[in-house]
């Protein structure tokens, strides 16, 4: 009897050895399946494709990144209590001459750029202004700004860009009612790809640029 109690210990023993293996070895298991469940989670599903096209054309290359520069196009309170303040001056020659001495009524009359006469001469602002005959004289001296460019006579191009430049008689045009003139006939083509835009944007600086340039 004994003997056989002994023996029953010992397969009882065995048994709780086994059982507690087992239980050892289902726990690692278990713990292993959370580990690897949790790396799936963490690992990024995005792929390399979608990551891709998320980043510009600029930064991949295929196109030039230099941004355009633009000129400030504030209205502002203070932009516009400036600009109210700003004398306003026409471009002249050396002579002291508006447009070079072309006649600004002829181009709404006569539809051209015509060089004036000296002796049909009026002083108006900083500048002499000249015309063809004493009836434009006439005409652009009871009303100045009807016929006088915008901008002062500085290339519209120029203004829109947020500084002032030169201008060529010949390279004028009228829109609404108002003559604009250019640079040279380059400038112009390239102000005339957008005239409305232009103009507003050249509406807005000015007359801040004369006191920028």
């Amino acid at each position: 009897m004994h003997i056989n109690c002994v023996n029953k210990l010992a397969i009882a023993a065995g048994l709780s050895i086994i059982v507690a293996t087992g239980c050892s070895t289902a726990a690692s298991n278990s713990s292993n399946k959370i580990a690897a469940t949790a790396q799936e989670t963490t690992t990024p599903t995005t792929p390399t494709e979608t990551i891709s096209s998320l980043v510009s054309p600029a930064a991949n290359g295929t196109e030039d990144s230099t941004p355009e520069v633009v000129t400030s196009e504030s209205n502002t309170p203070e932009h516009n209590a400036v600009a109210d303040t700003t004398v306003i001056t026409y471009f002249t020659d050396a002579a002291g001459q508006a447009i070079r001495g072309t006649d600004p009524v002829a181009y709404f009359t006569a539809g051209a750029a015509i060089t004036g006469r000296a002796e049909f001469s009026y002083t108006w602002g900083n500048a002499t202004w000249q015309f063809a005959s004493a009836e434009n004289r006439d005409r652009f001296a009871a009303d100045p700004e009807k016929y006088a460019p915008q901008y002062g006579g500085f290339c519209a191009w120029a203004v829109s860009r947020g500084y002032t430049a030169s201008t060529d008689p010949e390279a004028w045009k009228i829109v609404e009612g108002k003559l604009y003139l250019n640079y040279d006939k380059g400038i112009q083509r390239r102000w005339e790809q957008d005239i409305p835009g232009n103009i507003a944007r050249a509406d807005r600086n000015w007359p801040g640029v004369l006191t920028q340039s």
